[in-house]
């Protein structure tokens, strides 16, 4: 398996049976500051998978031994791979193929040959609204505990002010009962 790895802001997986496509797009994404790593088709990718946590991946469609397709579906049903975003990349450009990508779980589509600017903008986009929803599922735990812990504060207090009460109740009677007897 041919792997390649460099520095930067999100971690980018790409998988695309082209070595040339590969260098291509490992050169330019590593530009712009992303850590790289690459396999040359679905298995190795798979594998890959198994030691490292890209933040998103560029999938090619077409590819020997197991398509894009088939990878994207293994991707999506293994619990520690199935949030990661996938970009297929292809030169399909029919739209039951797109279609069908969607379906297996991509998120983004683009066509080959590819334009750099316009990858780097989706790839770009992908990992911010992947940041967003780490961030609104952080915020949704807290809020939980937060509220786990107000029910538990209203309950206590509740449970307060029922004994309370009940004091009070017993000393009115109480006093009612001494008022009685010396009446």
């Amino acid at each position: 398996m041919n792997t390649r790895t460099t520095g930067g802001e999100g971690v980018i997986l790409i998988v695309d049976d082209n070595a040339t496509n590969l260098g291509v797009l490992f050169d330019y994404l590593k530009n712009a500051t992303f850590r790289v790593l690459v396999a040359q088709h679905g298995k190795a990718a798979l594998e890959l998978l198994q030691e490292a946590r890209p933040d998103l991946i560029l999938l090619d469609v077409l590819m020997p031994e197991m398509d894009g397709f088939e990878t994207c579906k293994h991707l999506k049903e293994n619990p520690a791979t199935r949030d990661i975003p996938v970009i297929f990349m292809t030169a399909l450009t029919e739209t039951v193929d797109k279609v069908r990508g969607f379906e297996l779980g991509a998120v983004d589509y683009v066509t080959k040959p590819l334009q750099h600017e316009e990858v780097l903008a989706r790839v770009n986009t992908h990992l911010t609204l992947g940041r967003l929803k780490q961030h609104l599922i952080r915020k949704n735990e807290e809020l939980a505990a937060v509220n786990r812990n107000l029910a538990h504060l209203v309950q206590e207090k509740t449970r307060q002010l029922v004994q309370q009460e009940k004091t009070a109740t017993i000393g009115r009677m109480i006093q009612g009962i001494v008022h009685n007897m010396k009446t």
